[in-house]
């Protein structure tokens, strides 16, 4: 096992391939980009898609947000936005 890192993009909703059954521990800031770290199995196999939606404090958000993640700020704290674990990328 090992942790991992991926960036994130700052878009409402996104896909990262991570490997197969992986757990989804954070999402924080790292420089000027958010990151997601993962706890992964280092064997070769298989990868899931996992979706990541990313919601602005303020902003409307689906009755079925997902599974919270975490929260992250950016620009010092004037920014702060929530990440979630959705089921399916929209029109998934």
């Amino acid at each position: 096992m090992r942790i991992w890192k991926w960036t994130l993009k700052m878009t409402d909703l996104q896909t990262l391939e991570l490997p197969q059954g992986s757990a989804i521990l954070t999402v924080q800031m790292q420089g000027d980009m958010p990151q997601l770290w993962a706890l992964c199995d280092e064997s070769p196999g298989r990868k899931d898609k996992r979706h990541i939606a990313i919601y602005g404090t303020g902003n409307s958000i689906p009755d079925e947000a997902g599974d919270y993640i975490a929260t992250f700020q950016m620009r010092g704290g004037a920014l702060v936005f929530h990440a979630f674990e959705v089921e399916h990328a929209e029109g998934g």
